[in-house]
């Protein structure tokens, strides 16, 4: 496993499947090591746990793309699992699974296995940044790194749904018509909703840090945690108020136009009224010979329909 090694394979002339082993960190005397996998199979994994000893349980969690956060130690070797944001998630991603992507991470006392299916480029400015100048000194810290830009990754995401809030507030009251409102703040309180659960479900890794890390370190990861998921949840909170304004502003919509269709409704009922009787053909009627009877009831329905509109305005209405 010393340097890069890119194993794939073919089908029919095409690229199907392509593992990569790197050797970020060669273990030097009292030293550690680092190996990064990429797109890892059964096999694969199972030589790995051989040369590390590592439990067959937690090698197959690694091929789980569903997986959740979690923290798990057995004997002298911590199991860690981190789920980063998926920056090629599309709008209307809506789960952990479409939302992020895992990354799973084996540590002993002089090692530390990192696992993942899409490659992460930001592996290597760590090993650039931290490992080479001598500033990780313990797969623990290589961990804090990791963890750290792993949590980062979310501060992005979370101002640009901010920015988005802010956009659709005004249009919503000043009632702009917009194409698929209620879809756009259905799937941006989800993706929210999804990040606060993942930084929710990773909080026992970071306490898993404690007192292996240096203070400074471990502080400024728990005020990021808290920083973030109060982000989170206003954003929550922000799109649910504005889900009720909008549902709230439609039905004031519809109750207008309920309004003036009744309004217009009792200008026309007693009009239709006074049609209906002078529309009946009997031969004996007061007024079906009277040579003022169309203007008396053109001046009936005036007189009706005057009243009707003073009577609403006196009300309020009109």
């Amino acid at each position: 496993m010393n340097g890069t090694g890119v194993i794939c394979y073919l089908h029919r002339y095409r690229i199907v499947l392509c593992i990569m082993v790197t050797t970020l960190k060669e273990k030097k005397e009292g030293g550690f090591e680092w190996i990064d996998i990429t797109g890892p199979t059964k096999v694969e994994l199972a030589e790995v746990a051989a040369k590390y000893d590592l439990p067959t349980a937690l090698v197959e969690d690694c091929l789980q793309p569903d997986h959740l956060p979690k923290h798990e130690g057995v004997g002298d070797n911590q199991f860690v699992i981190l789920r980063t944001f998926n920056e090629q998630a599309p709008e209307s991603a809506d789960t952990i699974q479409e939302v992020t992507d895992k990354i799973a991470v084996f540590l002993g006392n002089d090692f530390i296995l990192t696992v993942h299916r899409p490659a992460f480029d930001f592996l290597g400015s760590i090993k650039s940044t931290y490992v080479d100048n001598g500033k990780c000194t313990t797969p623990f810290h290589v961990l804090f790194r990791v963890f750290a830009y792993v949590v980062g990754t979310y501060d992005a995401p979370l101002a640009a749904l901010v920015l988005n809030i802010d956009a659709y507030e005004p249009k919503i009251f000043l009632r702009k018509k917009m194409p698929d409102l209620l879809r756009s703040l259905y799937y941006m309180k989800r993706r929210a909703t999804v990040m606060d659960h993942v930084l929710e479900l990773s909080k026992p890794i970071h306490e898993g840090l404690k007192g292996k890390i240096a203070a400074p370190h471990f502080n400024h990861l728990k005020d990021e945690f808290l920083r973030l998921q109060t982000s989170t949840r206003q954003i929550v909170d922000n799109v649910s108020n504005l889900l009720n304004i909008y549902i709230s502003l439609s039905t004031q919509r519809t109750s207008e136009v309920m309004r003036v269709l009744t309004v217009f409704s009792v200008f026309f009922m007693p009009l239709t009224f006074i049609v209906g009787i002078y529309g009946m053909n009997f031969d004996v009627m007061p007024e079906l010979r009277w040579q003022f009877g169309y203007l008396f009831s053109i001046l009936l329905m005036i007189t009706v329909t005057v009243t009707i509109y003073f009577w609403f305005r006196r009300k309020g209405w009109m």
